[in-house]
């Protein structure tokens, strides 16, 4: 399954997250102690399903977006959150002095937020699921679609504002940006996967973000891969470098 053809191979617990994804399960990757410190719960975007909402939702609690490559979001032509807020200043003063980057990082990965046409009101795990589903649906059909054709797709299926926000990945993934968004990005180009991924924040009884060990032990409760930043970034290196 894994695109290792002329890569060098990835380390074996990157060939069970793949499979993980592929076949629908989630994935448990922390990023790193001197960054956000935390774990988010990462599925295949064209996999989502309610029931992984709920988990998501339940089992998380952070806030559930979806990733997507910064290929495909130069190909959509989408804007990023702070690129918006920039060209309203103009016209509303009040959002001056907003638009930041956050203590963790150099920049945000928030783009726009979008509804699946066919929902309600968005929010509902179905309602959320088939707009996740379909963001997932429409980056793998991506490398068969023009631009034109693309941008169309995405307009006829998508509203915004909505209740799931996308992310876009750093162009050089890991190497530029070593989010839970590139993290997972990287793991499901490496694997040959379509390139958006679903991640939410892992949250523990306090409030705050679940320590890793927690993390893990819930990962491995239920047979599911735990995987460190460094791991995917170090993998990712060799296999973009080769």
């Amino acid at each position: 399954m894994l695109r290792v053809e002329r890569r060098p191979p990835v380390p074996p617990e990157l060939e069970t997250a793949a499979r993980s994804l592929a076949e629908g399960e989630p994935v448990l990757i922390f990023d790193a102690a001197d960054r956000e410190g935390e774990t988010d719960l990462v599925f295949l975007s064209e996999r989502a399903s309610p029931e992984l909402v709920h988990l998501a939702r339940r089992e998380a609690g952070g806030l559930i977006c979806t990733a997507i490559s910064d290929e495909l979001r130069h190909r959509l032509d989408l804007p990023f959150l702070s690129d918006l807020l920039a060209l309203g200043v103009r016209e509303f003063p009040g959002l001056a002095g907003l638009s930041e980057a956050p203590r963790y990082d150099r920049r945000s990965a928030f783009g726009i937020t979008v509804n699946h046409r066919s929902n309600f009101t968005g929010v509902p795990d179905n309602d959320r699921a088939t707009t996740i589903r379909t963001v997932g649906e429409i980056a793998a059909a991506a490398p068969h679609l023009s631009d034109a054709d693309l941008r169309e797709r995405f307009r006829a299926e998508f509203v915004s504002p909505g209740h799931v926000p996308l992310l876009y990945a750093a162009p050089g993934l890991t190497a530029e940006r070593k989010g839970h968004t590139e993290l997972a990005v990287s793991l499901a180009r490496m694997a040959g996967l379509s390139e958006s991924v679903t991640v939410t924040e892992m949250l523990g009884d306090s409030g705050g973000a679940r320590a890793p060990e927690a993390a893990r032990r819930w990962a491995d409760a239920h047979g599911w891969p735990f995987l460190e930043g460094r791991t995917i970034a170090d993998a990712w290196r060799r296999w973009s470098s080769a």
